[in-house]
């Protein structure tokens, strides 16, 4: 663990906002995995590759909305979208005979049920010893509720994008999360494997955790530092369970 300072990084924090996809759960080795198993049989394909594409339209729409563009307030809707305009594709359009209009339901709610990471469940519980803890993501309600429940994940509150109004990075995701809570943005983290939602939240007064994930931020994660190295953040962690023992 690095942090800022050599006593009490994260002194006077009450509350923890998780990012959740990346963060928190693996969403590519669950949606690339579940595709494979639904699949059985009858398609060999690079599901890792489709995964990421699936993902890549997500960032995109969420960038777009966040920034006063059209887009659908709910995730599960812009999930089903992306796949429509994938299998309309060239690269993808020979699996769209495959998965009529309830398969593909189907294969939308895999993202309500994705793993979490080897250190999720313990670090959260014992981070919810000693504050409250709760995500912040553009994920919709129940989709985070079942996940929850699927990967074991013991939130206090859930901060969603169809709860906000809006994704991130937009300022009212972060505001609205500290605002709800009753409490002032120094007295908030956003723990997340991505340095540009740190750098957003840190922007309005909010505290940061980067955590390194294999499967993110590739091109910086190994370069972010503590603000007592140089780095942007408060906190650098390689795990929930390290981050807990901070506090």
């Amino acid at each position: 663990m690095a942090s800022s300072g050599n006593v009490g990084p994260l002194e006077g924090v009450q509350a923890f906002v998780f990012d959740v996809f990346g963060t928190v759960v693996d969403w590519q080795g669950t949606v690339s995995a579940e595709l494979r198993t639904l699949t059985q049989g009858l398609a060999e394909e690079d599901w890792i590759s489709f995964a990421q594409e699936w993902r890549k339209g997500y960032y995109q729409t969420t960038r777009r909305v966040a920034q006063g563009g059209v887009g659908p307030s709910n995730v599960d809707v812009m999930h089903r979208e992306i796949l429509d305009g994938m299998l309309a594709s060239e690269k993808w359009k020979h699996l769209a005979a495959l998965w009529d209009d309830k398969k593909r339901h189907e294969l939308v709610h895999i993202w309500h049920r994705l793993n979490g990471w080897p250190d999720a469940s313990e670090g959260l519980h014992a981070l919810k010893k000693k504050a409250i803890i709760g995500t912040l993501s553009n994920g919709n309600v129940r989709l985070l509720v079942d996940m929850a429940k699927h990967a074991g994940l013991p939130w206090d509150v859930v901060f969603a994008g169809d709860l906000l109004g809006s994704y991130k990075p937009n300022p009212k995701m972060y505001l609205g999360a500290v605002q709800l809570l009753s409490l002032h943005p120094e007295q908030v983290v956003m723990v997340a494997a991505h340095i540009n939602d740190l750098r957003a939240a840190a922007s309005h007064g909010l505290r940061t955790v980067y955590v390194r994930r294999p499967t993110e931020d590739a091109a910086e994660r190994d370069a972010v530092r503590p603000k007592v190295e140089g780095g942007e953040v408060d906190v650098v962690v390689d795990s929930f369970v390290e981050l807990a023992a901070v506090l």
